[in-house]
């Protein structure tokens, strides 16, 4: 998975056309996820998208997904599960101090970051992690605060 996730950062640019282009029709499809309940199909669309974000990004399902935010590199893939950057403990070759033959995930984010048209989100605040979000659907919850917000497109990692 190392490999892959690390593929996709240098691609980031393609990742983010492909998110841009993915996630109206996730939104669009707000009045179906109504209709079947989002309860009811939140384990469906949950298992399809642990098995994609799972192989690409290494995701870890925190169910407030930052990618689009962050260069294409997850940032529960730090040992520390830092949201907001690398902590002081960067080596000088910019990998981990925790796990030394692993690229900090914040290095990695910042390249991506500087590939994508959007990339300049990377220096946006993230909020903490609400544990309670765990191991749900983020594509669900865009498309649940896209139908709060019909004026806007909300993006992944953005907040209310």
């Amino acid at each position: 998975m190392y490999k892959v996730r690390r593929w996709v950062v240098r691609h980031s640019r393609m990742f983010e056309i492909i998110y841009r282009l993915f996630e109206p029709v996730i939104i669009r499809l707000h009045p179906l996820w109504n209709l079947l309940d989002y309860a009811r199909v939140e384990a469906p669309v949950k298992a399809v998208e642990k098995r994609v974000k799972g192989f690409l990004f290494d995701c870890r399902m925190c169910g407030q997904c930052t990618l689009s935010a962050t260069g294409m590199s997850c940032p529960m893939n730090c040992p520390k599960t830092l949201r907001n950057g690398p902590c002081g403990g960067v080596r000088a070759d910019g990998h981990c101090e925790v796990k030394p033959e692993m690229k900090c995930v914040w290095v990695e984010a910042w390249a991506g970051s500087r590939r994508m048209k959007y990339g300049d989100r990377i220096q946006a605040v993230q909020q903490p992690v609400d544990s309670r979000l765990k191991g749900s659907s983020s594509w669900l919850r865009v498309a649940r605060q896209s139908a709060d917000k019909p004026t806007s497109v909300l993006h992944e990692g953005d907040t209310k």
